[in-house]
């Protein structure tokens, strides 16, 4: 029923989010969405769709919608921003290591491959599942946690090195 629907779907969402990647991950939470809600036990009952073709686009454009306000709301931080706040009864040494420290940490991150720096920033400090990360990027799940992994390793490695020193 839906299946002559998906090339004519998925022109249409690559054209409005300027990504295939992004419009095929769209279009198929869309027909995730719709086969559910057709499905026996889903909202409708398994009772048939007077037209398919309008159900597909209203959810491809609420899918849009909600992927644009989760966007909107989470702030972009650059690394280069983000300060140390220590407790004001810290001595100045302590303080002074805690600030080396993380500017260690961003150099590190900094260095780190461009896709594997972005799934552990937005992992780490974003906050995001390593679901939503992989929907984001286009990747596997089993990558992304690669990706988190290697960032996790590469900053331990460098504080177990600055140790050493």
């Amino acid at each position: 029923m839906l299946d002559g629907y998906y090339r004519e779907l998925l022109n249409f969402l690559t054209r409005a989010t300027g990504s295939r990647q992004r419009a095929e991950d769209v279009a198929q939470d869309a027909y995730l969405k719709v086969l559910n809600l057709q499905a026996p036990g889903g909202e409708a009952g398994g009772a048939a769709v007077r037209s398919p073709r309008a159900l597909l686009y209203a959810a491809a454009r609420n899918l849009l919608i909600d992927r644009h306000r989760r966007e909107q709301a989470r702030p972009q931080q650059d690394i280069a921003d983000i300060e140390l706040a220590a407790p004001a009864h810290c001595e100045p040494e302590r303080r002074l290591a805690a600030r080396q420290q993380l500017a260690l940490l961003e150099r590190t991150i900094a260095g780190l491959p461009p896709r594997c720096r972005q799934a552990f920033v937005l992992f780490k400090l974003e906050g995001l599942s390593q679901a939503d990360i992989a929907r984001e990027m286009g990747i596997s799940r089993n990558m992304v946690e690669k990706h988190i992994i290697n960032g996790m390793l590469a900053c331990k490695r460098a504080l177990e090195q600055e140790e050493g020193r």
